[in-house]
């Protein structure tokens, strides 16, 4: 009764907040509205969510929060110094990332979290999805380039996901 009550008890407060942010306002009734709008748009969505989400590591999954963030920062201060520096110096390339993750969610994540960056976008999940292309807009050497989001990015995730 629990679970059908209150299926996602961590999304709820966190749609909540992102009501509230939205909204500007700390007002109660701006609150209430929040948690009633989080907990509504859970029970009316629950039959489209695929399969039951199992953090196995959660503070895991914050560092790797705190980590897509200063990379995000990271990122968007390089790509303005590549820009600035000219267009003719830049050397994009595709390169293709052999995954390891295997489920959708944790798939998923990796590849809007390799998107979110700014100076790489994945562009391509192969049909048995054992391998993401990724474009990069400045790519020295490939092989770093997909080790790196290996390491930084799908490490993580396998742990928090799709614990050994």
């Amino acid at each position: 009764m629990k679970l059908r009550l209150f299926p996602h008890p961590v999304l709820t407060p966190l749609l909540a907040l992102i009501w509230l942010l939205l909204a500007n306002s700390l007002a109660p009734g701006q609150i209430l509205l929040g948690l009633l709008l989080g907990w509504a748009i859970l029970i009316f969505t629950l039959r489209f969510w695929p399969e039951r989400i199992r953090i196995h590591r959660p503070v895991t999954l914050f560092r790797f929060l705190l980590l897509v963030l200063y990379d995000i920062l990271v990122a968007n201060l390089n790509v303005a110094f590549l820009i600035l520096r000219g267009p003719r110096r830049l050397t994009p390339a595709f390169v293709t990332v052999p995954l390891d993750l295997r489920s959708e969610l944790g798939i998923s994540l990796f590849a809007n979290t390799i998107s979110l960056t700014p100076g790489t976008v994945s562009s391509w999940l192969s049909p048995d999805r054992r391998s993401l292309v990724v474009h990069g807009l400045h790519v020295g050497n490939p092989d770093a380039l997909a080790a790196t989001l290996k390491r930084r990015y799908e490490a993580p995730l396998l742990q928090v996901f799709e614990p050994c």
